[in-house]
């Protein structure tokens, strides 16, 4: 067949098409930002284009904006430290992050949401966002762009689902968990609320010019236990699906991290798409497994594990590659590094990748 579009080869792949080669779709977070500042200048769709990859960009901006309405909102740094303070008419909350120079990231280190009143002062709050649509940037980029790439928006007030925004940003699992076990209704009707916010946001986002939407739930067993990923994520998660796909859109689910008990869930789910899946010790099953245990319907994407694609060796590299396209070529797979990429892996191996998916048969 003639050679797609990179745009063209992604979706046909996502769908069950059929492809002229696997589409590889590098995810550069974490490694573009330590990029020269001329390269970044360029930008990420460029760099992918240069190394002769297909842009997915992960994230996109979203179709949707929102405004806490009335709820004051203030950052402030200080000694290394980074303060968010939520401030309502029925209370303060305070997040407290602390920087690390080698991440080049910040990292949550005291959570806002710990007792039975802040989940009554994180409902305010979420009682109080105002969802309206703003397809703008997204329709824009998605008519410039063209068939050089393909931008997937996120979804979600928090780009991910409720449950999991207050296992990773609000609560903690610890506090999280015994919140369930003290004050079940009080949690219970503050996550209602807060997914029925979500759920503005897939309905004002459903009519851009996208044609895959991404949430980042960062799904592990290492957070939160299949009991729970069953009543409070999959629900919430489905309810997406469905919005979605009758709007004709595909909805990606970022899972990068321990998936195998989760994998008889995940499956009866209403996503298109299992984004970032790794072998450990990033994730705790290999992306092979993944693909015999998901139905045909749920495309795979990732399978090159972050800190074996900062060690290997490039000849260790190319049997990793070609393993995974003899396996999944097949199936609706496009080819990726599992979640983030360490800063300090080399070029020439995203030009090896590159160059192994063009030559592969």
């Amino acid at each position: 067949m003639s050679e797609m579009s990179p745009k063209e080869r992604i979706l046909a792949a996502l769908t069950g098409k059929e492809i002229d080669r696997v589409p590889w779709s590098p995810f550069l977070a974490y490694y573009f930002d330590h990029l020269p500042e001329d390269v970044r200048a360029r930008g990420e769709i460029d760099y992918l284009q240069n190394i002769g990859a297909d842009p997915l960009v992960r994230g996109f901006v979203p179709a949707y904006q929102f405004d806490w309405r009335g709820n004051s909102y203030q950052v402030r740094q200080e000694n290394g430290k980074l303060y968010e303070i939520y401030e309502t008419k029925v209370g303060t909350l305070t997040e407290i992050k602390t920087y690390s120079p080698s991440a080049n990231s910040w990292f949550c280190t005291t959570h806002p949401v710990q007792t039975e009143e802040d989940f009554k002062v994180l409902q305010y709050m979420y009682e109080n966002i105002i969802v309206t649509e703003g397809h703008g940037p997204v329709n824009d980029a998605y008519h410039s762009l063209g068939d050089s790439a393909v931008i997937a928006p996120n979804i979600g007030i928090a780009c991910k689902t409720a449950f999991q925004s207050l296992v990773e940003h609000w609560c903690g699992t610890e506090a999280l968990t015994y919140a369930l076990y003290d004050f079940p209704e009080v949690v219970e009707e503050c996550l209602s609320v807060m997914q029925e916010r979500d759920l503005e946001t897939v309905r004002c986002s459903a009519g851009a010019d996208a044609d895959v939407f991404n949430f980042y739930e960062d799904s592990s067993t290492t957070n939160i236990s299949p009991e729970m990923f069953e009543k409070y994520t999959a629900p919430a998660i489905n309810e997406w699906g469905r919005i979605l796909h009758k709007n004709g859109k595909l909805l990606m689910h970022h899972a990068c991290g321990h998936l195998r008990a989760l994998m008889p869930l995940i499956a009866k789910t209403e996503i298109d798409i299992l984004e970032s899946i790794s072998p450990p010790p990033t994730g705790n099953i290999d992306i092979t497994e993944v693909g015999e245990q998901l139905p045909e319907h749920i495309a795979l994407i990732g399978g090159i594990e972050p800190l074996f694609f900062r060690n290997c060796t490039m000849e260790e590299l190319e049997a990793r590659v070609k393993y995974l396209l003899d396996r999944l070529g097949k199936r609706r797979f496009v080819l990726a590094n599992s979640d983030s990429c360490p800063p300090d892996v080399s070029y020439e191996k995203f030009l090896l990748v590159s160059e192994l998916v063009r030559n592969y048969r």
